[in-house]
């Protein structure tokens, strides 16, 4: 199912040049901004807007994504820990935020959406780069 107003299911969010890996129910992305270096965002391949729409299997497949994608960052970043956001408030269609936090973390008691930072946007080579690593990293985990 598509919903033609919804900015995932229209492919205009999240950015394509950020794609990562097609995950099986999900694609994985390369969030945007990147001052929490890492953050990537796992979005449900149809509409749905509440896990309790998915069907069992779906949840226990979408979570093993979700999985993999968060032993991939932690390998590749040497984390700390790992945050997993699934909101929807702004956007209502099951995406997860999986956001690293490093040894140098600006604020580690703090939520990133409260950490007040001008938005580090990778672009050309070094957002190529960035993606491949972690394309190669997630082929490596499968």
């Amino acid at each position: 199912m598509i919903d033609n107003t919804c900015s995932a299911c229209q492919s205009s969010w999240p950015n394509p040049d950020h794609f990562i890996a097609d995950l099986g129910l999900s694609k994985a992305y390369l969030h945007d901004d990147q001052f929490f270096p890492g953050w990537t965002v796992v979005v449900f391949n149809r509409h749905a807007t509440e896990l309790f729409h998915l069907a069992p299997t779906e949840r226990i497949q979408l979570m093993e994504e979700v999985n993999l994608v968060a032993k991939t960052l932690a390998q590749v970043y040497e984390t700390r820990k790992i945050n997993y956001e699934l909101l929807g408030n702004q956007l209502p269609h099951i995406h997860w935020h999986v956001i690293p936090r490093l040894a140098g973390d600006p604020a580690p008691l703090k939520p990133v959406w409260r950490v007040e930072h001008e938005p580090l946007l990778r672009s050309g080579t070094d957002l190529q780069r960035t993606v491949q690593r972690l394309q190669q990293a997630i082929q490596k985990a499968r």
